[in-house]
């Protein structure tokens, strides 16, 4: 595997054995089935609605209970396919003669922390069973909830197995054992504990280990030490995975993959060029434009780069521009649509902030157009610098291309009319969007084939979504132990005692933020992180909305930040570029979307105008 191989692997290798074959296999169609009863739950519920003026009882219920299997089998894929979220930093740092021994160790120490999850979980179960909740007036809430023990302590065995050799598998499953000592045998409150998990923690997050791990193994700590049940974990998670928003993330994400796995982005590609690529820098802004477009619904995880970044490449470098700016933009395009519906960060940011969805994709369309101009402003003057890039006008070709891609242009006015013209919730939505994809790729063009694609698509769509839903569950967990311990609420406290000036506060929120981007993940940053800057806002008088717009550019900006920015990984391997020379080409776009953010936090009207 390449040492500049990000952080979301997908290389889980077929094996020789038939049993394992056949496990694997059920687990996939076990996924992709529950994947797609998401989907379609709602759009028959319309269907029947709109018919036979009916519907599906419960169904919003099943839908969002579906999300809790969809979201933890995707762990489980993501376990067996090397799919986890980490800091990537793992292998390039270690000596070839001490790997074996750093393989063993983060094994052990993944091991312990989903064992003691898969402990956790069995317990919120049970505290279930004594006064079980039905769903549709069949289904009890603890069959659904029982994927989490199940899904954590398959991963634990995955973890343990891991390893190359029957010597580091064997050190590798001490983590069952040390799980059991740590949460039954030693006493809480014990400092000593806690400082050594966490220094064990910290190198295995250098080392490589998953990110929901190593989130997961400091709030078990933590809660340890106060002697509160772990279980708050996965009641945190269960509450967080099933409420009415969360599920439009897994169907935007599977309408994003399957635009990007069909023939979607090369046609979308040639109508932009035909009726853009006249103009001076029009190639530049047709990639922007198509970039932010399929960003928003892959949540600026770096899939946009992966899925068309070897076919834009050699179109812009074919036309005339040089390639490290194609490196630079397709990089710095890759999380640009962030703020645009429907955006799954913004959806995820209004769950926790407990802030209105609509209102949030209100307040970035503004900043969003702003930082599209920006990219594309450095577009045009590249091209003064090659006259060449220009691509001559012809009518019959923008016709022929607007024709071809007339499926997929609709999909917009699909999602923004029924978004903000009340013709559907979120999910239904959500759900519309992702059928309509897979009819247009399937049954219209024919790009996807149901028996050998659409599976393939699922499961890297499934890996995707377990990496982001095992960080989100651990993350929550951690968020409301810090609200717990009053850690805003201090905060806010101190800052008011210290910090005088409300632009001083928010230039010191964007230095915060921006290490914070530079650290962690979009998803885990949200958890836990906006709770905690909150109250310090609201002491300063930021309007919420505002405060979104301000975190969410961060958060992008932090997808190009080293060390942990995603997009400069994902850029690296894809064009098999050096890390330093993707950031350096990247550099520009980075200091535009700067200049952005500055704008967006001093000049408030540009995130509220439109609310």
């Amino acid at each position: 595997m390449d040492a500049a191989e990000p952080c979301l692997r997908r290389g889980g290798m077929t094996s020789s054995d038939p049993v394992l074959n056949l496990a694997r296999r059920c687990e996939n169609s076990l996924a992709g089935l529950a994947l797609i009863l998401m989907a379609w739950l709602p759009v028959v519920e319309i269907l029947l609605r709109l018919s036979l003026n009916t519907g599906i009882p419960a169904s919003a219920n099943y839908v969002q209970n579906l999300t809790l299997w969809v979201g933890f089998i995707g762990a489980m894929l993501a376990a067996r396919d090397e799919g986890h979220l980490t800091f990537l930093l793992g292998r390039e740092i270690v000596p070839p003669a001490a790997r074996a021994y750093s393989a063993a160790f983060t094994a052990l120490v993944s091991t312990a922390v989903a064992a003691s999850l898969s402990w956790a979980s069995l317990e919120f179960v049970r505290a279930d069973l004594q006064s079980p909740v039905v769903i549709g007036e069949w289904l009890p809430t603890w069959a659904v909830q029982a994927v989490l023990p199940l899904s954590f302590a398959v991963m634990a065995v995955r973890f343990a197995i891991k390893p190359e050799t029957i010597r580091d598998r064997s050190i590798a499953l001490l983590g069952i054992p040390i799980a059991a000592g740590t949460g039954w045998l030693l006493p809480a409150g014990v400092p000593e504990v806690l400082w050594t998990g966490l220094f064990a923690l910290l190198l295995a997050a250098v080392l490589g280990t998953p990110i929901f791990i190593i989130l997961g193994g400091v709030t078990l700590l933590l809660l340890r030490m106060e002697g509160t049940t772990a279980a708050a974990i996965p009641v945190e998670t269960y509450r967080l995975v099933v409420s009415p928003s969360i599920p439009a993330i897994p169907l935007f994400t599977l309408a994003g993959y399957v635009l990007a796995e069909g023939g979607a982005s090369r046609r979308l590609v040639r109508v932009f060029r035909a009726w853009f690529g006249w103009l001076p820098g029009g190639l530049a802004v047709v990639v922007t434009l198509l970039c932010a477009f399929l960003t928003t619904f892959t949540g600026a995880s770096g899939v946009t780069i992966l899925a068309v970044g070897g076919l834009l490449l050699p179109v812009l470098v074919d036309s005339g521009y040089r390639k490290g700016f194609g490196i630079g933009l397709l990089t710095g395009t890759g999380s640009i649509g962030l703020l645009f519906p429907p955006s799954l960060a913004v959806i995820l940011y209004g769950v926790v902030a407990h802030v209105s969805i609509l209102d949030l994709f209100k307040a970035g369309i503004l900043p969003g157009l702003l930082l599209v101009t920006a990219v594309s402003v450095l577009g045009v003057r590249e091209s003064w610098r090659n006259p060449d890039s220009q691509v001559p006008f012809a009518m019959r070709e923008a016709l022929a291309a607007l024709w071809e891609a007339k499926w997929e242009l609709m999909i917009p006015v699909l999602v923004l009319g029924s978004l903000f013209g009340g013709y559907g919730t979120l999910i239904e939505t959500a759900a519309m969007t992702a059928v309509y994809a897979l009819v247009v790729e399937v049954v219209i063009h024919r790009e996807l084939t149901v028996q050998r694609d659409v599976p393939a698509v699922l499961v890297k769509c499934l890996t995707l979504l377990g990496g982001v839903f095992a960080i989100l569950g651990v993350a929550l967990g951690l968020a409301n132990y810090l609200v717990d311990a009053e850690v805003p609420m201090n905060a806010a406290d101190w800052f008011q005692r210290h910090v005088e000036s409300r632009l001083v506060f928010l230039m010191a929120l964007n230095c915060f933020l921006i290490i914070v981007g530079c650290l962690l993940d979009i998803f885990s940053a949200i958890t836990i992180v906006v709770p905690l800057i909150q109250p310090i806002s609201q002491a300063f008088g930021v309007d919420p909305l505002h405060l979104a717009v301000i975190f969410l550019l961060n958060m992008q900006l932090g997808y190009l930040t080293p060390p942990v920015g995603l997009d400069l990984f994902f850029a690296s391997y894809r064009f098999g570029a050096p890390l330093g020379e993707v950031f350096r080409h990247t550099l520009p776009f980075f200091l535009a979307m700067v200049i952005v953010l500055l704008l967006v936090t001093y000049v408030p009207w540009l995130a509220l105008a439109l609310v």
